[in-house]
């Protein structure tokens, strides 16, 4: 899939104030075993579904391979979100390769997204998946001999053929830095920049990869079901998911401007957190009345011409959308009910075209003038 369809003046590394925390953080050394224990039992969770799995199984085997030798790998950051509870806020990509290892099992590429998928419906992979050739190939460690003409020892061996390695495997102790925020008492939003912070080099989170780790609801399982809608797809002019959860961005956007878009402060950063945060409280019968409204959205949109929410840099134009989501849905969100008549294609490009709206839309286009500015415009020539 182009990783450039979609367009990147919406990107959300804007700057933002910085808040001031009270947090401990209180190093532990836990051995592989218990680690593979507390993933198994959920006491840790790996948002690795929500954000997906990255790593090629070369590079995860170069992790394992300097855990057989007794290198030092780098530490990693939990988040306390309750007792016996902690979020991965560093080394997701590490634990999850330990994880993998263990159960002799390498995620195929190609199925990653599926995979996010399934484990948004159970909350874990369950054992017939993991065993599914589809899903996984087998976890063979694959290294590289150190050079001409010396096989690698460990090339080609896997957790059942460790031998006496194995128990030294088990027990090798890994440092963990356990975080817990004690002030501001009404967010977690330190985990944030902790992740912001921790991963500024590397494979780098997208802002919405780290959201969706932190905020995850069933309002989010509701968000990736509707992103792999195959009426949303064709919006997109992208068949597969993105892996960086661009997309999945958009919706959230999208319906974050049609319920609090009216009382929207920047940063677009903070607006997203707060709203992500929000939405962990939000009922099931709301949740299954705004997946409603989104699909009511998709069936009158299906009349439009093909990537008609594409720019003129060939683009998908998130600004462009998500405004005229709120304000085609806004009468039938205050009355709880759902978009019946079929879009007007002339009156979504006179939005697109209109001289106020791109005016908001060119730059400090996270201010709340422009936000604003471009849901007033879409609402006024769509006669909501």
């Amino acid at each position: 899939m182009n990783n450039e369809w979609y367009d990147d003046e919406i990107s959300l590394n804007e700057e933002y104030s910085i808040k001031e925390y009270d947090i401990t953080a209180s190093p532990n050394d836990f051995n592989l075993k218990t680690l593979f224990d507390f993933i198994e039992s959920g006491a840790l969770v790996i948002p690795g579904f929500q954000r997906n799995y990255v790593w090629d199984i070369a590079r995860a085997s170069k992790l394992i391979e300097s855990i057989l030798l007794g290198l030092p790998i780098p530490q990693i950051f939990l988040y306390e979100e309750t007792r016996n509870r902690f979020l991965v806020i560093d080394g997701q990509q590490r634990l999850m390769s330990i994880f993998y290892f263990i159960k002799q099992r390498f995620p195929r590429k190609e199925k990653r997204v599926e995979l996010r998928k399934i484990f948004g419906e159970h909350g874990r992979i369950p054992e017939e998946v993991l065993g599914d050739d589809d899903y996984f190939r087998k976890f063979n460690l694959m290294l590289s001999d150190p050079m001409p003409g010396q096989k690698n020892r460990f090339h080609g061996i896997n957790y059942s053929t460790l031998g006496d390695m194995k128990l030294s495997f088990d027990m090798r102790t890994v440092r963990n830095v356990i975080v817990k925020q004690n002030l501001p008492e009404e967010d977690n939003s330190a985990v944030f920049e902790i992740f912001n912070r921790l991963n500024s080099g590397g494979i780098n989170l997208t802002p919405q990869e780290i959201r969706a780790s932190l905020y995850h609801s069933d309002f989010y399982d509701m968000l990736l079901k509707a992103n792999n809608d195959p009426r949303w797809r064709k919006l997109l002019d992208a068949s597969e998911a993105d892996l960086h959860m661009r997309d999945v961005e958009i919706l959230l956007r999208s319906f974050a401007m049609l319920i609090e878009g009216d009382s929207y402060k920047p940063s677009m950063v903070k607006f997203l957190n707060k709203f992500s945060n929000n939405c962990k409280s939000i009922d099931r019968d709301r949740i299954n009345y705004l997946e409603q409204l989104f699909e009511s959205f998709l069936h009158a949109a299906d009349n439009l011409p093909e990537r008609v929410f594409y720019g003129v840099r060939g683009r998908f134009a998130t600004l462009f959308f998500e405004a005229v989501f709120a304000a085609v849905c806004k009468n039938a969100f205050e009355k709880r009910g759902f978009v019946i008549n079929k879009l007007n294609p002339e009156l979504i490009r006179e939005i697109f075209e209109d001289k106020k709206f791109i005016d908001a839309s060119q730059t400090d286009t996270a201010s709340a003038v422009n936000v604003k500015e471009r849901l007033t415009r879409a609402r006024a020539i769509m006669g909501v």
